[in-house]
């Protein structure tokens, strides 16, 4: 798959595509729904499928502190976007030209002009431009103007409900990870690469991978009964710390820190991934150093104990 970083990186190449646009955090099954579209228009063309992505997401843009979590960070889009079959991945980067930017004039420089799209496929709510004043009927009206066609996917719905991002955000939240993999397709997992963070874990006794989630804000909070995979590891029991370690400073940025248990692997700048699987509790802030090494060896231990009771 290849990833065209910028407008401005646009070729004569990229020219000729079924193109789609859409925040498609998580990729889950409303997403796979509508790049299903994509590429069965794309096959019968014989062209290209484009998926069109802002970074940062708009919402991220104007207001960074009260967005949304996000289900997956830009790399893990892009991987699962891969892995689905799409040909090119274009990263729009989102600022305040692209943000006055209308419907109109995004309609013409991006799909027109940009990737001279033959057939572009839309979620039925998916609305963009400045003040968000676009929709599929402009953008099937401009189509003609343009010389391309149009198409809108309905709603996907599973389980009585709507497939949302929204929807699978409120599962992680409520530590419901088996209906949050049923609307992803997928188990939740994160990835990063892993990081020297203060050692406290190891000066404690139980040593930790600090991940760098390359996100504004995560989608669950507290700790966790994980499995680990990458640099050797396969499905490794782990537990897992998602928060801001309010017991050690009043730091707001989100940190992953995922100890495996019954087993001792130098992990530094490998890449893994950390998947998660059951909720042990919330984050608590402890009085002190002592009682929060007594309350995380009880926390390894449901997590070893839960673990236990899955292979009955």
């Amino acid at each position: 798959m290849e990833l065209i970083r910028g407008l401005h990186n646009l070729r004569v190449k990229h020219r000729g595509c079924v193109a789609t646009v859409g925040a498609f955090d998580g990729v889950h099954r409303g997403h796979q729904w509508v790049l299903t579209q994509v590429k069965e228009r794309a096959e019968q063309l014989k062209l290209p499928s484009t998926v069109i992505l802002f970074e940062p997401l708009p919402k991220e843009y104007f207001q960074p502190l009260e967005a949304p979590a996000r289900i997956s960070n830009f790399r893990e889009k892009v991987e699962a976007l891969a892995e689905l079959g799409v040909d090119r991945v274009l990263r729009v980067t989102f600022n305040e030209r692209v943000q006055q930017m209308s419907a109109e004039a995004f309609i013409e420089n991006v799909f027109a002009e940009g990737l001279g799209a033959k057939f572009v496929v839309l979620g039925d709510d998916f609305r963009f431009g400045n003040d968000r004043e676009g929709d599929f009927d402009l953008m099937q009206r401009r189509g003609e103007r343009y010389g391309f066609e149009c198409a809108a996917t309905p709603t996907y719905e599973f389980d009585g409900g709507r497939v949302s991002s929204t929807r699978i955000r409120a599962s992680l939240e409520a530590g419901d990870f088996e209906e949050a993999a049923l609307l992803l397709g997928r188990p939740f997992s994160m990835e990063g690469h892993v990081v020297y963070g203060k050692q406290l874990g190891r000066q404690l006794g139980f040593p930790t991978a600090n991940i760098r989630l390359q996100r504004l804000r995560a989608p669950v909070n507290g700790v966790f009964a994980v499995r680990v995979d990458g640099s050797g590891l396969s499905s490794a029991p782990a537990i897992a710390n998602v928060g801001v370690r309010p017991t050690v400073n009043d730091s707001i940025t989100a940190n992953l820190e995922v100890h495996l248990i019954d087993q001792s692997l130098d992990l530094y700048g490998k890449r893994i991934k950390v998947t998660f699987l059951h909720k042990v509790r919330d984050e608590i802030k402890f009085d002190g150093i002592d009682q929060l090494k007594e309350r995380v060896l009880a926390d390894i231990d449901d997590a070893r104990s839960w673990f236990a009771s899955e292979k009955v």
